[in-house]
């Protein structure tokens, strides 16, 4: 089975800036059974499946038979040293931790779904009725109130505004042990992310007005504002990558194709602007075009 085609934008913070009892939870789960970053998306395809098998199945993964939380248990874990930091960026002190949280992004993706999804479709996925199904994933949705998820993600393709929070220089492509997967990421201290993401926000806004990746690169912001100041960010193609060639890998410029367009906007230049433009649309276009095939 493939992983699942999804990229990710990711929070890790500090093990000693979560409250107890939180944080007993995670050291736990750093000692015994961190997430590889190869097997991320395999991990939480497997525990959702593992919910929807389950006697009885749960609604949500991560969660009891009676619909209760359990303890965190998916957690992916980096050090200082794995995050390039200028004189100005302060990280750690380690280990940074990333919970996966599988039960409030879930929750939210289920709301979105009731939402959005035809009666029919509804009533063959869920194995009880509608509406205690909305009542019960709104609730936990509830429960993240004045907290953040510390992991976002996107089918199919990047939102082009994410890559606006790296340095394009620090791109990072490794092979897993036995050369079968390629992984495609990048990390930056929070500081520099979120002085990135300010400054894009501002030029958008002025260039676009508010809408589009105006409202993106707003919300993003608003979202890093939520964890400690000394974290780190990651931007992950995921199991996107499987989609890529080695010539796609080696042809991709996206991070410097948008710092160069929030440049170019900056400076009024809108010939370079629709130039970058055209080159990332013909890119993502061929990749993105796949999710109707599916």
């Amino acid at each position: 089975m493939p992983e699942p085609f999804v990229a990710y934008l990711r929070v890790y913070e500090p093990l000693s800036s979560f409250d107890s009892p939180l944080r007993e939870a995670l050291a736990s789960a750093v000692r015994n059974s961190p997430v590889e970053p190869f097997e991320a998306g395999v991990r939480e395809q497997d525990v959702w499946l593992r919910s929807q098998v389950a006697a009885p199945p749960r609604l949500l993964p991560g969660e009891s038979p009676d619909g209760h939380a359990l303890e965190a248990r998916e957690v992916m874990v980096l050090e200082p040293e794995d995050v390039p930091t200028g004189p100005a960026a302060t990280v750690g002190p380690g280990p940074l931790v990333c919970p996966m949280d599988l039960r409030g992004r879930s929750a939210a993706a289920l709301v979105g779904f009731l939402g959005d999804a035809e009666i029919p479709l509804r009533s063959a996925v869920l194995s009880l009725p509608v509406e205690k199904a909305r009542v019960h994933a709104s609730a936990v949705v509830g429960e993240l109130a004045g907290k953040a998820v510390h992991v976002l993600s996107s089918t199919w393709t990047v939102p082009l505004p994410w890559f606006v929070l790296v340095d394009p220089t620090e791109r990072r492509l490794v092979a897993s042990a036995d050369g079968s997967r390629k992984r495609v990421s990048w990390r930056a201290p929070m500081a520099d992310a979120r002085r990135r993401v300010a400054r894009a926000h501002s030029v958008a806004r002025e260039s676009l007005g508010e809408e589009g990746p105006t409202k993106i690169l707003r919300e993003t912001g608003r979202w890093l504002e939520r964890f400690h100041p000394h974290s780190a960010v990651e931007l992950d193609y995921g199991g996107l990558v499987q989609m890529m060639s080695d010539s796609d890998l080696m042809a991709d410029t996206s991070a410097e194709d948008v710092h160069a367009i929030v440049d170019a906007m900056e400076s009024g230049d809108a010939g370079e602007v629709g130039e970058r433009y055209e080159a990332l649309r013909d890119f993502w276009s061929e990749f993105a075009a796949r999710e109707r095939y599916n």
